[in-house]
């Protein structure tokens, strides 16, 4: 069978809080080959893990990232927050796919670099819009990237040129058998995100995807179990 990759959507988030190492864990231990995490800095440009530009949504207070220090950080969470340098350490051999929600060129540099100094370069994969990815590509030239594209019309040469992606990432409802056919034959593999259901994730591998984005890794696992030879 066509080996698709397992990618758990910020960790295994219905059962342990996104973005956080019991979430990562939970994630590699049902079946998760790489786990998807967001990346920001704190006010003292410490690379941490969270989607959201404030701590709202999962921690409750309505403060902003990028006006707490790392230690404010962890005395609001209860050191819920990891650490980029945590996760990776977490991660041991699997490896971990960063998305960048809001990099700019500052930020981006310290994320590459923290990476680097993790010794983790070849276990990590970045993922985000054209303006991240340049940067990320600028900061590493080796780094592998997942660029991911929201319109059905292909990237434009120039920007696989300086962007030099291995994946072109898309959202799953543009995925079919003629846009699978089409970059794959340009060379480069594609992921989806992020399908949630067995129906859309049979349609997705089906279509010849490379990797899926989950919230629902277990389910994934056994659709790719069970799916024919």
């Amino acid at each position: 069978m066509r080996s698709v990759t397992v990618v758990g959507h910020r960790g295994d988030p219905y059962r342990a809080r996104e973005n956080t190492l019991p979430s990562i864990a939970s994630a590699f231990g049902r079946g998760a080959d790489v786990v998807e995490v967001d990346v920001r800095l704190t006010k003292d440009q410490v690379p941490v893990l969270l989607h959201d530009d404030t701590l709202k949504r999962l921690w409750g207070h309505d403060r902003a990232l990028s006006s707490l220090s790392h230690e404010e950080l962890r005395a609001l969470t209860g050191g819920g927050v990891p650490t980029l340098r945590e996760a990776l350490l977490a991660a041991g051999a699997h490896r971990l796919m960063l998305d960048l929600p809001g990099g700019n060129e500052a930020s981006v540099r310290k994320i590459v670099g923290a990476v680097r100094e993790a010794g983790a370069g070849e276990r990590v994969l970045y993922c985000a819009g054209s303006v991240a990815m340049l940067q990320v590509r600028a900061a590493d030239p080796h780094a592998e990237i997942a660029l991911t594209w929201t319109s059905l019309a292909p990237p434009r040469p120039v920007l696989l040129d300086a962007v030099r992606p291995k994946w072109l990432n898309y959202r799953f409802g543009l995925v079919s058998p003629a846009l699978t056919e089409r970059v794959h034959r340009d060379g480069l593999l594609v992921s989806a995100w992020t399908p949630d259901t067995r129906r859309t994730m049979r349609r997705l591998i089906a279509n010849g995807v490379d990797s899926i984005t989950t919230n629902r890794v277990d389910v994934l696992a056994a659709v790719l179990r069970k799916a024919p030879s």
